[in-house]
């Protein structure tokens, strides 16, 4: 493994779209997101939001899934660290969950207000 201090900038933004391209394609919580994500801008197209109300709702977007990215680099290392029951693992991994959950239940409530908003103007 190239340490990342020796990585060209291309390479670094390669492993970056590597990292991307492996957990969209190897984890079920992006085969809910996407989607739901196309859903998101497809209503923005609809309700016609304001150049404000986009930047939230894309916001919101790339809050979820730099959590998700983040819950699936977590699980990646602790597989790869330990594939006992451990329970200190089994928190981290608890917890990195949760932090989707935490951020998808707000941008769920954020994008509602935003659309009311918007179905409101209409």
């Amino acid at each position: 493994m190239t340490s990342p201090r020796n990585t060209s900038w291309l390479g670094k933004f390669a492993a970056a779209g590597r990292g991307v391209v492996i957990a969209v394609l190897g984890e079920r919580s992006f085969r809910v997101h996407l989607p739901a994500a196309a859903a998101v801008i497809g209503g923005g197209f609809y309700l016609r939001t304001t150049a404000a109300e986009w930047c939230v709702l894309l916001l919101c977007i790339a809050g979820v899934g730099t959590a998700e990215l983040l819950n699936t680099a977590v699980e990646r290392l602790a597989a790869a660290v330990d594939t006992a029951d451990n329970p200190r693992i089994r928190d981290a991994l608890d917890i990195a969950s949760g932090a989707v959950l935490w951020f998808s239940c707000f941008a769920a409530v954020i994008g509602g207000v935003v659309f009311v908003t918007a179905w409101g103007r209409m």
